[in-house]
């Protein structure tokens, strides 16, 4: 349950021994999630900070309207809302994009962590700073970037994460996100998702079947959208 966490906090800086223990010894309530379900609700004020296991998840705003926009994506071994500890109520939902295995940790065993074990607060802290790191990225791909560099930008950044955590084989990722859904995130309509779309895959950037993505020529594509990967911060950082 937890080899992907790791996996991220180690890349970073090395979890300790006790660290780990802690962590492995912890009461996570492990459950099983549909597809389209609400993780975490909008407006409630949650007990425990939820770790994705298994599956593909969205943060999600929604207006007065009923208008929704997709802010971050998870993958398995981020924490989808652990700033939810501090911050409360929740100002946006996380919802399930496909069926998910979730474990929550509760909020008093995480005020333990956190008092017992310096370092790994500052892991943890370094986490959400990286989900900022992120969200600010996405910022500038929707303010600045064309359709086409943007797409190409999110798929080198999810290449990238998937890469971290052992979910990737080879070029290829599974990416089990419709269109609709990706368009939501880059905040483009359907259409011209779809154009850029079939425009890496007419120049040979990319292949997409069902829901396995393939990145066919990387130093190409991460030359179009300018891909810098400085903010997901893939080198060691001694914490």
């Amino acid at each position: 349950m937890l080899e992907r966490l790791l996996r991220k906090l180690d890349l970073r800086d090395p979890v300790h021994p006790e660290e780990r223990q802690a962590l492995a010894d912890s009461p996570f309530h492990r459950r099983q999630v549909r597809s389209g379900q609400e993780i975490v609700v909008q407006g409630t004020t949650p007990d425990e900070s939820i770790l994705l296991v298994e599956g593909l998840t969205a943060r999600v705003s929604t207006l007065i309207d009923g208008g929704q926009q997709i802010t971050a994506l998870h993958i398995p071994g981020d924490f989808v809302d652990l700033h939810s500890f501090l911050l409360r109520p929740m100002d946006h939902s996380v919802v399930a994009l496909t069926p998910c295995e979730v474990a929550g940790l509760p909020h008093p065993r995480l005020r333990t962590l956190t008092s017992q074990f310096p370092h790994l607060t500052r892991l943890f802290w370094l986490s959400t700073l990286l989900d900022a790191a992120i969200h600010r990225q996405w910022l500038v791909g929707m303010g600045r970037q064309d359709a086409l560099r943007q797409c190409a930008h999110l798929l080198c950044e999810l290449y990238r994460r998937h890469e971290v955590v052992g979910l990737t084989d080879g070029p290829s990722f599974a990416l089990p996100l419709t269109q609709t859904e990706l368009a939501n995130a880059m905040g483009r309509s359907r259409a011209t998702v779809n154009a850029a779309i079939q425009q890496l895959r007419g120049d040979g950037l990319i292949a997409w079947v069902e829901n396995q993505l393939s990145i066919d020529d990387w130093p190409a594509l991460a030359a179009l959208a300018e891909f810098d990967p400085t903010y997901l911060q893939l080198k060691p950082i001694p914490v």
